[in-house]
């Protein structure tokens, strides 16, 4: 898909994010991957303000294009691509209910077996690391192998997928059932989980599951 196409769509999933009450300000970023690197969205831009020519290309090796400064965060979405070469999109926000779940520095388990959507029976959460860090990109780079779906510690939320849809789906759906974890949390009782086994099945299954269905 040419540049132009893919940054609009950049800024379409900034501002969808944005509706779908998954982030706040500028906070967050996109990217896709594209030629030998990435296409990001440019640091501290409000979404609504963004055109194609505000997305900036960032390099295998880090090298943004000049009169352009990307996200402070693309350490950590040049991991993802690094560790996931079957992977073309990135999206990372504060969602609130993620962010929440994000501070107490655990993971979420299989309290509902939606999470399939990340390819796991758990999303994961990695440890703390000062944004725009070397070593949060590398707590994300190991991360986000077993995952598609990974909590920050005292930060936020990370997906990753196929394509900036699906990418995006997988960031609501885990907002969704961060709020039902937070609430039966509150409820001070034991939180029932699915099994590995129950899990493995539903995994199974997810292969031919409606949009979820893996693209070739």
């Amino acid at each position: 898909m040419e540049r132009q196409a893919l940054a609009r769509q950049i800024i379409d999933t900034c501002l969808e994010m944005t509706r779908l009450g998954l982030n706040q300000g500028t906070a967050g970023n996109v990217s896709v991957r594209y030629k030998d690197g990435m296409l990001i969205t440019p640091t501290g831009t409000p979404y609504e303000e963004m055109t194609e020519d505000s997305i900036v290309f960032v390099d295998s090796n880090g090298k943004h294009e000049e009169g352009k400064l990307p996200s402070s965060e693309w350490q950590f979405h040049l991991a993802v691509y690094e560790a996931r070469p079957e992977l073309n999109a990135v999206v990372h926000n504060h969602a609130k209910n993620c962010a929440a779940v994000s501070i107490l520095g655990e993971a979420i388990p299989a309290i509902h077996y939606m999470i399939a959507c990340t390819g796991t029976d758990h999303i994961p959460c990695v440890p703390y690391a000062p944004f725009g860090t070397h070593q949060l990109s590398e707590y994300v780079r190991e991360g986000i192998k077993g995952s598609k779906a990974i909590l920050l510690a005292h930060h936020g939320l990370i997906t990753a997928d196929k394509s900036l849809d699906k990418a995006l789906g997988i960031a609501h759906e885990v907002e969704v059932i961060a709020e039902w974890y937070l609430k039966l949390l509150a409820t001070g009782k034991p939180i029932p989980t699915l099994n590995k086994e129950q899990m493995d099945v539903v995994l199974e299954k997810f292969k031919s599951y409606g949009s979820w269905v893996e693209e070739k």
